[in-house]
């Protein structure tokens, strides 16, 4: 997609900074303790373990942290934005964007099944998550002939 900002797909740009966002927001997480585990919808089972110090919430919040680091990596690469190589582009971008979409799509089942379990926070997670999906996929489509 050709913009104001030359041959560099928006589209990616978005999904890398998306993904960016999501990734510092674990980090701020792990620093914001249980509060933030609530706040997140991560459980109150893991806000207690966090209250107590547990070294499970922030070894498992900084993995999320790093893959969604990773994932941003991979759209900003494809955008164009940068000139670095990384692996198998075309397999990592569709399995980002289909885990995005799965995610997203996850509550129809859910919802379907057990309705009383369908909370907010699980409702609107889910549509981020497919708004994610979708943004990645517009892009993907865009670039697929470039990539390697």
């Amino acid at each position: 997609m050709r913009s104001m900002l030359g041959d560099l797909n928006v589209w990616l740009l978005l999904a890398a900074s998306l993904s960016g966002v999501a990734a510092l927001l674990h980090v701020l997480i792990v620093f914001g303790g249980a509060p933030w585990y609530r706040f997140f919808g991560a459980g109150e089972h893991m806000a207690r373990l966090s209250e107590a110090g547990h070294w499970w919430p922030p070894l498992l919040t900084s993995g999320i942290a790093m893959v969604l680091g990773l994932w941003a990596l991979y759209a900003l690469a494809a955008s164009g934005a940068l000139s670095l190589q990384l692996p198998w582009p075309k397999l990592a971008l569709c399995l980002i964007t289909a885990i995005y979409c799965l995610r997203g799509l996850a509550i129809l089942p859910l919802q379907a099944l057990a309705p009383e379990r369908v909370t907010p926070f699980l409702l609107w997670s889910s549509l981020v998550c497919l708004g994610y999906g979708i943004v990645h996929l517009i892009g993907l489509k865009q670039v697929w002939e470039q990539l390697r």
